[in-house]
């Protein structure tokens, strides 16, 4: 997943960064409500953190105007005050949950993850492709009876291909979903991801899963 996280305080976003990049998902930073907008607006993101006092435009106001441009991006709201008005006011403009500090990042991760399950529908917990098993929840990774131990990256390497199986994933793709940076055509760092992910989860293993479609990028597939 692709997070914004919008907070001013440095040793917070430090944290909630190091947190969710620990998930395998992709996260940026932005110190300013301003400019928290305008990245909202022109880039795609899975979830947004915001903090409701942030210098330029306050986290309530951001939020608001999200809603007026019918952005359905999911976001938690944070703050240090314990002003119940707040919180209501926040829910009702269109927050999908309400975090106040200090918090735990791993009960921010859980509800992270609960508020997508919401807006995608997706209720899945394991996802599987012939003998290969992925949990969500505990984050392990089976093909047949071997567990294989995946690093944060790959494991969100695999699950992305688990949950498109089938479809031609392109190298822009996969970069912008698991790194958040534009795609390098002159790097070659979606290539060595997806061969040592193959390495683990294919070698010696049949059918062979991740499949390569030259020219385009990679898919997964039993066939």
């Amino acid at each position: 997943m692709r997070i914004l996280v919008i907070e001013d305080e440095r040793k917070v976003a430090s944290l909630i960064a190091s947190g969710l990049t620990e998930q395998g998902w992709a996260v940026e930073v932005c110190g300013n409500g301003d400019d928290g907008l305008r990245i909202a607006t022109n880039e795609n993101f899975d979830a947004l953190v915001l903090d409701i006092m942030l210098p330029g435009r306050d986290g309530l106001s951001l939020l608001r105007k999200l809603r007026a441009q019918h952005s359905p991006v999911p976001v938690i709201l944070l703050s240090a005050r314990g002003d119940v008005n707040e919180r209501v006011e926040g829910l009702e403009i269109g927050a999908d949950d309400y975090l106040p500090k200090p918090f735990s990042v791993i009960e921010l991760v859980a509800r992270l993850r609960a508020i997508i399950r919401r807006r995608t529908g997706d209720s899945l917990t394991v996802l599987t492709l012939a003998d290969l098993s992925l949990n969500l929840h505990q984050r392990t990774v089976t093909r047949g009876d071997k567990q294989i131990e995946l690093t944060s990256r790959e494991f969100a390497l695999l699950e992305t291909f688990l949950s498109s199986p089938g479809r031609v994933l392109s190298r822009t793709f996969l970069s912008q979903k698991i790194w958040g940076y534009q795609f390098d055509p002159e790097t070659n760092v979606i290539d060595v991801a997806v061969r040592r992910l193959r390495g683990k989860i294919d070698e010696g293993f049949s059918p062979k899963l991740i499949q390569t479609v030259r020219g385009v990028g990679y898919s997964i597939a039993a066939e």
